[in-house]
């Protein structure tokens, strides 16, 4: 499995994205200091959570002095897209043994999966293990880049000076990844609702605007994937 031609195309598919995972790191990094956090709590964010977004809005709301449960909520809505990838893959990945999947599980990052679905649906005949040995290959020049980004904004934050726009690579990262993702009209609308959304409820405190518009895009998708169904059936 570790150095099969899957793992190594994988290695090559998930490089690429090293060119927005170290300045996404490193913001993490610098922001994190910013809000009074030491290096270590910065990387046991980064090492334990290992999800980028949800660490942004998590340290976003304690320097709003929100309350525990309402951090927990809402980075627990903004992670909730990994249980959906869960799902996606497990049709993939789910006869692969139990402590691989656990490493999968805990590898689930938007990159990678980004990558191997759109890898598995090209080619159907792949078995699992070949399967997850690519996975395993894409995350490979990730994770750890991920992992030393954040080091390197925590460890050298208060040095990168303040009008360096750095923090451009959040959106672009997400822009990259979503962008090519919204092949159905269900996709669509759900992003679309989860734009209005943010935007509508901007005004409410410790960003709960976010756990509303993520759960009424989660309800629009639903709700158009099932008429489309239905109308399928007619």
């Amino acid at each position: 499995m570790a150095f099969s031609k899957d793992f190594w195309q994988g290695v090559r598919d998930g490089t690429p994205f090293i060119l927005v995972i170290l300045p996404f790191g490193a913001v993490f990094g610098v922001v994190a200091t910013e809000a009074g956090l030491n290096l270590a709590q910065v990387m046991g964010f980064s090492v334990l959570v290992i999800a980028g977004a949800a660490q942004f809005v998590a340290v976003q709301m304690m320097v709003d002095n929100a309350p525990v449960l309402i951090v927990l909520a809402a980075s627990l809505a903004v992670n909730l897209r990994m249980a959906m990838y869960s799902a996606s893959l497990a049709p993939h990945l789910g006869k692969i043994s139990w402590w691989q999947r656990g490493v999968v599980s805990y590898f689930m990052v938007d990159q990678a999966y980004a990558a191997s679905i759109l890898k598995y649906e090209q080619t159907p005949d792949m078995t699992p293990q070949r399967k997850m040995s690519y996975y395993f290959g894409v995350i490979t020049p990730i994770c750890p880049v991920w992992y030393l980004a954040t080091w390197a904004g925590a460890a050298l934050g208060t040095a990168v000076p303040a009008g360096l726009p750095i923090d451009f690579a959040v959106p672009i990262t997400f822009l990259a990844l979503i962008v090519p993702m919204l092949r159905t009209l269900a996709h669509v609308a759900a992003a679309m609702v989860s734009i209005l959304g943010v935007l509508v409820f901007a005004f409410l405190p410790f960003n709960l605007g976010l756990l509303l518009a993520a759960l009424l895009a989660m309800m629009a998708g639903a709700e158009v994937e099932r008429r489309l169904a239905l109308r399928r059936q007619a």
